[in-house]
């Protein structure tokens, strides 16, 4: 959450420069409504943080999908190997 925006001092300051009052009062207000979509110190460490952990898990995943690359390629090796011996077999059977 955006810090306190004191918009009677802001006001009092800008007559003093030479606004008048109402003009003074219309700069503190939009000063004061733009300041709902500013981020804090503690907005940006939140959000470091939140990153921080997807970055962890992301990790996690990526370790995952090497596990399982690695498997699909023993699956391959495998599949691979049946198929061949299922044509030794064919073969076989046809020259018999």
């Amino acid at each position: 959450m955006a810090a306190a925006f004191d918009t009677l001092s802001a006001s009092k300051e800008l007559q003093a420069a030479g606004f008048e009052q109402n003009q003074a009062e219309a700069v503190a207000k939009i000063i004061r409504a733009g300041q709902g979509d500013l981020a804090t110190k503690d907005d940006i460490a939140a959000l470091r943080t939140e990153l921080g952990a997807q970055h962890t898990e992301l990790g996690a995943l990526r370790t995952e999908l090497g596990a399982l690359r690695t498997e699909l390629g023993a699956i391959k090796w495998v599949l691979g190997l049946v198929g061949a011996l299922n044509i030794a077999i064919l073969v076989r059977l046809l020259l018999i």
